[in-house]
């Protein structure tokens, strides 16, 4: 895979329009973080990338078979237990001891059998982020991955994340300055008034 290409995309909501002729690459291999204000379109391009949205013009186009997401949104099947998440993304091609082993990484050790609904918010973003490092995609689409977590929690949980993408495409979707700074990678701004 050569990397992730967004070229010349525009996509509205109705009359509203958030991407206009919008280009991006995201060398393969490499780690981008987007940030701008709210309503400027870094979600879209996240819905773009896993297919979830079509452009209505230009194309996305270098997005591999697998990808893993984490959504503004858990996306958590509540009345299963945290390993139950992991296990539905998995099958059976991850053991339960390296599933444990990921959520210690991520301090959920003791939650891996609780049922995730029963889970703090907090708790639950870090079960999402677990669940999409175990799918193991070839390329990472992260839309506000850290939001919600106590600085040290984030810390860690950004520490894991690093880790655990190592080489491999990240897109990475932030409001944060402070969170940019410490993902690293290349910075792209986009401003709402100039797409």
């Amino acid at each position: 895979m050569n990397g992730l290409v967004f070229d010349g995309v525009c996509k509205s909501y109705g009359d509203r329009q958030v991407l206009r002729n919008f280009s991006l690459t995201v060398p393969a291999g490499s780690r981008v973080c987007v940030m701008g204000p709210s309503g400027c379109g870094k979600t879209t391009l996240l819905l773009l990338a896993a297919g979830l949205l079509a452009p209505d013009a230009g194309t996305v186009s270098g997005v591999p078979a697998r990808l893993s997401v984490v959504f503004q949104e858990d996306r958590l099947c509540e009345a299963f237990s945290v390993l139950s998440n992991l296990r539905a993304v998995t099958g059976k091609s991850v053991s339960r001891d390296t599933m444990l082993a990921h959520l210690r990484e991520l301090g959920l050790a003791d939650a891996a059998d609780k049922p995730a609904g029963e889970l703090s918010g907090g708790m639950k973003r870090r079960a999402a982020i677990a669940r999409a490092v175990l799918y193991g995609g070839d390329l990472f689409l992260l839309d506000e991955p850290l939001k919600g977590l106590d600085e040290k929690t984030r810390d860690a949980a950004l520490a894991y994340l690093l880790r655990h993408t190592e080489g491999k495409t990240v897109l990475f979707i932030t409001h944060s300055p402070e969170e940019a700074a410490l993902f690293g990678g290349a910075l792209v701004n986009m401003e709402s008034k100039t797409l």
